[in-house]
């Protein structure tokens, strides 16, 4: 196994919080009301355990679900919701061109080495279908209550931090069009994702078309 593997695998698994994250399901739920018209086959990223890409399937039983994870332990344990399992990272993913109608990776951009976030979304790019959509999610360096409370993005695996506008230009040197930036998080039980600052959501959505 390369040594950068080893490193995130190691990382990962110190983190156990995202396997018990309440909410998980909600941020997949936001996934899916923002696919794009006729999605069949989509790629988790950083799938841990797969509670999010179960619910991907009761909400669209026609759904093809790959997943991809650094931890071997985590893809084993995947429903049956998933048709594929993919062990690798995501700087270099092992598919082929245009193999995926959308890409979804909830809280992970922040869990890459700086050196690989540009090539982690270069591969989103290339294996993203024309007219396929790329969603994330990733906590918000400027949320209110860590600078109330002197707190940070930064802790045990979250080895980077996107501002949201710095995220949409990478995303559109990229070659991504129509970026939209959404509130997410707990708080968006409360306050709907349009809430006009950002920085009261713990973490945000962006996604982007290749198109």
């Amino acid at each position: 196994m390369p040594e950068i593997q080893q490193k995130y695998e190691s990382q990962n698994q110190l983190q156990t919080f995202s396997e018990d994250d309440p909410f998980t399901v909600e941020r997949y739920e936001q996934f899916c009301r923002f696919f794009p018209q006729n999605v069949q086959r989509v790629l988790d990223v950083g799938c841990n355990t797969g509670r999010g890409g179960e619910r991907l399937k009761t909400l669209n039983p026609a759904l093809e679900i790959f997943g991809l994870d650094c931890v071997q332990n985590r893809l084993n344990a995947l429903p049956d919701a998933y048709t594929g399992k993919i062990y690798g990272l995501s700087n270099d993913i092992p598919q082929d061109d245009e193999s995926f109608d959308a890409i979804v990776a909830g809280e992970f951009l922040e869990h890459l080495y700086p050196s690989d976030v540009d090539r982690t979304l270069c591969e989103f790019q290339r294996i993203l279908k024309i007219k396929g959509r790329l969603l994330l999610t990733t906590p918000h360096p400027h949320y209110l209550k860590n600078k109330l409370t002197g707190g940070t993005v930064y802790g045990v695996s979250h080895l980077t931090q996107h501002f949201p506008q710095i995220l949409k230009l990478r995303l559109q040197m990229h070659g991504f069009s129509g970026v939209k930036i959404l509130g997410s998080g707990k708080l968006s039980r409360y306050l709907g994702y349009y809430f006009p600052l950002k920085f009261v959501y713990g973490s945000y959505l962006i996604f982007g078309d290749k198109y």
